[in-house]
């Protein structure tokens, strides 16, 4: 495995086209922003069309799991955020069991800034009207040298409230360090926390999109952000981009956009200077590989086929198959955590009623219809939480846009390891050693390939789930790669 973190000047193979977007955009409008430690002002936005979209979590299944402290004194300032404007339902639903797996998000809502580009080209060549992306930031950009940017990308179903679902790893002397750099996260185009989704309104039609709202790719995700801090937050260059699962994702494709020498995005924002250096100087890609394959491709198709059997798909307000909604993340739930894991913690113990005498409890059956295993319980209550915070057509959207990374489309190069080999910068991958669903083998190609990349792997009895359960070893992981950066600067 290759461990060098710095190298050459290796050329991209392929020609790439020059954004011609001007880095002054919005600039006038922005020239105060830069010394803020968390978005203080929600942006507004159109309310969703249907409230079967909702937003919110069940604050009693948040992850308890091990946790990496800071130093002693430091501020939980960064963490104010009394004065956002936020939209969020809790959901009704409680376990019916004593006990239940730990959770891996907190409450989520649709606080932040909103970027907005108003013509956006996609990579299949349609024109986004009013592209909207939802951001957070936290600590303060440095005003002189501009660069000391970290950007964190979520998973599937998680949003730019960075302290939502990673908070253990954020703040002074933790891994996201607030105070030593900028924490930059986006919310992903096209899903429902703030930023452009089927649930927003359509500019052409004065309608929501729902199911017509276009085929993203996380290419596409990637390059928006990008401009947003380039164009918006006037940003010089990025530290690092980190991010597990669908944020592993956009931080692999972070690193073929704008991890080598004069490429798509370069120091020089103007994209004139062909021997600019990279604007991010490396990556933290966890738990996800170079493409969705065949495997995970099937897991999400059973999920959105779960969703399109729902009778209301087709019945013209496919927002209302949240039945299927309710199946399809008991699926995903499943695929995120392991055997082991299941039976260690539930077996085939039964769900009795609260209230059931001991009488009741030995005269019921063992087996058959009438019989609620504990597993069953679990898997039903996390279907229905999730209704409270998501919609059917934005989760179908979503998986799809998953199934779109791969970085070889479109570019020069006839293989993954092709265009894997023209990423000049540094990259630390990160595997769970139970991820079923993105087994270690694609983080030791995807490290294999990467010419200054290295790999860590994350022991953990959670499966995939480890990347956001296991905040111990993956924040002790960060800080390390971080700090080894920061001493081969100061080397130079």
């Amino acid at each position: 495995m290759k461990v060098a973190l710095f190298g050459g000047g290796r050329r991209m193979l392929f020609a790439s086209s020059r954004l011609s977007t001007s880095r002054a955009l919005h600039q006038h409008q922005h020239q105060h922003q830069h010394q803020h430690l968390i978005s203080t002002t929600a942006v507004a936005t159109r309310e969703p069309p249907f409230k079967g979209s909702s937003i919110g979590s069940d604050p009693s299944m948040i992850s308890a799991n091990h946790r990496i402290g800071a130093t002693t004194g430091a501020s939980n300032r960064f963490m104010d955020t009394t004065a956002l404007s936020t939209r969020h339902f809790s959901a009704n639903a409680k376990p019916a069991h004593g006990s239940s797996m730990d959770d891996e998000y907190g409450k989520l809502t649709d606080e932040g800034k909103t970027f907005c580009l108003p013509h956006f080209e996609l990579e299949n060549g349609v024109i986004m009207e009013e592209a909207q992306l939802r951001y957070q930031t936290y600590g303060k950009l440095n005003p002189d040298t501009r660069d000391n940017v970290i950007v964190v990308c979520h998973a599937l179903t998680g949003n730019a409230s960075l302290h939502s679902w990673w908070g253990d790893l954020l703040g002074p002397q933790k891994a996201f360090d607030t105070s030593k750099y900028l924490i930059v996260c986006c919310n992903i185009l096209g899903s429902c926390y703030g930023s452009t989704s089927p649930q927003s309104i359509n500019p052409k039609t004065n309608r929501p999109y729902s199911t017509d709202f276009p085929d993203i790719s996380v290419q596409d995700t990637v390059k928006l952000q990008l401009l947003l801090l380039q164009n918006e937050l006037l940003i010089k260059s990025v530290k690092s981009v980190i991010g597990g699962s669908f944020g592993g994702m956009q931080a692999v494709e972070y690193a073929v956009q704008a991890g080598r020498t004069g490429g798509d995005f370069t120091e020089d924002a103007t994209g004139n200077d062909d021997n600019a250096p990279p604007f991010v100087k490396s990556v933290i890609p966890i738990a996800c590989g170079a493409a969705h394959t065949g495997w995970q491709i099937a897991v999400s198709e059973v999920q959105r086929q779960a969703i399109m059997a729902d009778p209301h798909w087709t019945s013209g307000r496919p927002e209302l198959a949240t039945a299927g909604l309710a199946v399809a993340r008991q699926i995903g739930m499943v695929s995120y955590r392991t055997a082991h894991g299941y039976d260690s913690k539930f077996g085939r113990k039964l769900q009795h009623k609260k209230w059931a005498t001991k009488d009741e409890i030995e005269a019921a059956p063992l087996y058959g219809s009438k019989v609620k295993f504990q597993a069953q319980s679990y898997l039903q209550y996390q279907g229905e939480k999730f209704l409270s915070r998501y919609d059917p057509v934005t989760y179908v959207k979503m998986t799809e846009q998953m199934d779109s990374h791969n970085i070889a489309r479109g570019r020069d190069g006839d293989t993954l390891a092709d265009v894997l080999a023209t990423v000049e910068i540094p990259a630390l991958v990160m595997g769970i050693d139970s991820d079923v669903l993105y087994p270690l083998e694609e983080q030791e190609q995807l490290a294999d390939g990467l010419p200054h990349g290295t790999l860590k792997i994350v022991a953990s009895a959670n499966g995939h789930d480890g990347f956001l359960l296991e905040q111990d070893q993956v924040g002790n992981n960060i800080i390390e790669f971080l700090n080894t950066l920061e001493d081969a600067d100061d080397d130079e």
